[in-house]
């Protein structure tokens, strides 16, 4: 395993070529079957792949650039086809619990073989028939770990509680800083500083504390311990005999399809990434890293706050989304303390001014923001919707474009929302649930909540996300500061997005930090390492990467990367880890190629087709 490097990249490769005649994309997906590298996400028989406990985990894979195939348990242990090819395989929680006695020998001898598994929670406890085994999981040697202990627990078999693990390992693991907590990586002594690998635990919005559901665990782990809980190991990775495991003793799939989705995605992009070394699709264009700082104009309370903030530094940085209640009130009807867009002069200033530096001019809700926010229910769906018609009418009214991202007032956000704003051409929303993840289409109540709409969940503090809420939870300057720059460290290194947004009147007092903040996100744009993006640029992207085939088939001594659009590869970036694939060059299409630490990162310029041949590190 290896930790993901910090980014020292130079531009090695600018190789062009030049597409002969016209080039007619079919969608022909067992032409872009993967094999090679393709993770198998193992599925009981009778149960659908459009099962949204399955789908969590494809729709996962496809967001995080990889190959996740369901297979069903009778096709991967036919002793007719022989065991399929694959990088990996999972055997995934909540949808998996039951498992035949033939499936279980399966997974146990693929990883005993040298196979890579990902085991995951209650996958496989139960027999077909719904019993526990006496003493312990079937499959507790493969976990390298007692647990799912019917017999012998008196308390219950699981347990919930907080999740704890290293700073190093939240690295790993894609965590964000503020999903965890505390920040800090250094103590000053009288001497000097003193660096140290602190203890941290994942944290949620306003509440902070965050108890997940885990088997109690039971004897000595061998491997190395990624998380842990008052329940004993809560992920961990081992050798087994010739393979290796990935035990995640939490309920991945559930929590996915409950808004909380960063727990997947983390895991299953640490066993693809440090464990298989499987290649990525990244998310960004490019494969620069960013934010989205979302801005949301609630109320008349914003204008000076805006003026002010219009003479500093950040205005000459962006672009940002801007969301707005544009209606004439805020609290009640009648109050006429809205930021009032149709009618108020310097609002229409503010808001073409903001317009024509390239912001994004999104809707913040329902006309009348804290009436909307507090009212809006999947109960009063004809009386709320009218608000959400009139706030999008008023600024495409000023600013002459539609609009195309959303974000709900005081978070609140019912379903309903979501579907009335996909048919009305939004392509992006701010979330509070999946908190600390990157964009998704996300899921709720176990069902997907769109499909070509993107939800934006919100990077927090600890307990804070807002700056007026950072004296509130007793957050000093300097964790606020360490925040920022932290926040903005991970998204250049992981190659991510991540959103943070404020309220105009909660910035003010912020206003060196802020200046500090814009100089080191200035420094890292000019160095090529970091972008500011709105949310409609990287739903727009999210939205041309899902059409996007490719697949990297290995031959000999070679892997080639075949990928094809139906509009264009360009910006579209892979990542190839270098400890399996030797320098990349391009035989079709249009790519440069960036030379970092562990890994290449592919570029396709504008074409429809790209192939690219590497040579396979140790064959």
């Amino acid at each position: 395993m290896k930790r993901r490097s910090q980014i020292v990249c130079v531009v090695s490769l600018f190789a062009l070529g030049t597409l002969v005649g016209i080039f007619v994309f079919v969608h022909h997906a067992n032409a872009f079957d993967a094999d090679s590298d393709r993770l198998i996400l193992l599925v009981p028989d009778g149960t659908s792949f459009l099962d949204p406990g399955v789908t969590v985990w494809l729709d996962a894979g496809n967001e995080e650039g990889l190959h996740v195939v369901p297979m069903h348990d009778s096709t991967y242990v036919s002793p007719i086809s022989g065991r399929p090819r694959c990088a990996g395989l999972i055997l995934p929680d909540t949808v998996h619990i039951h498992a035949s006695e033939t499936l279980i020998g399966a997974v146990r001898d693929y990883a005993a073989s040298g196979g890579k598994l990902m085991l995951v929670y209650d996958a496989g406890v139960q027999s077909l028939q719904g019993f526990y085994a006496k003493d312990e999981s079937p499959l507790s040697d493969v976990a390298g770990v007692k647990y799912a202990l019917y017999s012998s627990l008196k308390g219950g078999m699981i347990r919930s509680s907080e999740v704890s693990a290293t700073i190093t390992t939240m690295d790993q693991l894609g965590v964000p800083p503020g999903k965890y907590y505390p920040l800090a990586r250094q103590t000053t002594t009288s001497h000097s500083p003193q660096k140290f690998d602190a203890e941290v635990q994942l944290r949620r919005y306003e509440f902070g504390d965050l108890e997940y559901p885990s088997f109690v665990t039971s004897g000595n782990y061998a491997g190395t311990v990624l998380m842990h809980s008052k329940a004993g190991l809560a992920a961990g990775y081992q050798i087994y005999k010739k393979g290796e495991v990935l035990f995640v003793n939490l309920p991945l799939g559930f929590l996915e399809g409950y808004t909380d989705g960063l727990p997947l995605h983390a895991f299953l992009r640490y066993f693809a990434t440090e464990i298989v070394s499987l290649p990525e699709l990244t998310s960004v264009p490019d494969g620069i890293g960013g934010i989205v700082l979302d801005w949301h104009v609630d109320s008349n309370a914003a204008i000076k706050p805006l003026q002010e903030m219009n003479t500093w530094s950040i205005v000459k940085q962006g672009p940002f989304s801007v969301d707005i209640t544009a209606g004439p009130d805020t609290y009640a009807i009648g109050d006429k303390k809205g930021f009032n867009v149709l009618q108020n002069p310097v609002s229409q200033e503010l808001t073409r001014y903001y317009e024509g530096l390239g912001y994004e001019i999104g809707s913040h809700g329902g006309w009348i923001h804290n009436y909307f926010g507090e009212n809006v229910s999947d109960k009063n769906v004809k009386e709320m919707t009218p608000f959400l018609q009139l706030n999008n009418d008023a600024l495409e009214k000023v600013t002459g474009k539609p609009v195309r991202e959303y974000s709900a007032p005081v978070g609140n956000h019912p379903q309903w929302v979501t579907s009335w704003l996909e048919r009305h051409g939004v392509v992006a929303y701010y979330f509070t649930g999946d908190t600390g993840m990157g964009p998704t289409i996300g899921y709720r109540q176990g069902q997907r909540a769109g499909n070509a709409i993107w939800a934006f969940p919100i990077l927090h503090l600890d307990r804070a996300a807002t700056f007026e809420e950072m004296p509130k939870y007793g957050y000093s300057d300097a964790i606020v500061s360490e925040w920022l720059d932290e926040a903005t460290d991970f998204t250049v290194n992981q190659r991510q997005v991540r959103l943070i947004y404020f309220h105009p009147p909660g910035i003010l007092r912020y206003h060196k930090i802020i200046s500090d903040w814009m100089q080191k996100t200035a420094q890292l744009k000019a160095q090529g390492d970091f972008r500011w993006y709105t949310m409609a640029q990287i739903a727009d992207f999210l939205n041309a990467r899902q059409a996007v085939k490719w697949k990297i088939s290995e031959n000999g001594k070679t892997a080639v990367l075949d990928a094809v659009s139906p509009g264009t590869l360009d910006h579209e970036t892979w990542r190839l880890p270098k400890n399996h694939y030797g320098e990349p060059h391009v035989v079709q299409g249009s790519a440069s190629v960036l030379a970092c630490t562990d890994s290449w990162f592919l570029i396709s310029g504008n074409a429809k087709q790209l192939k690219v041949e590497a040579a396979l590190i140790g064959k």
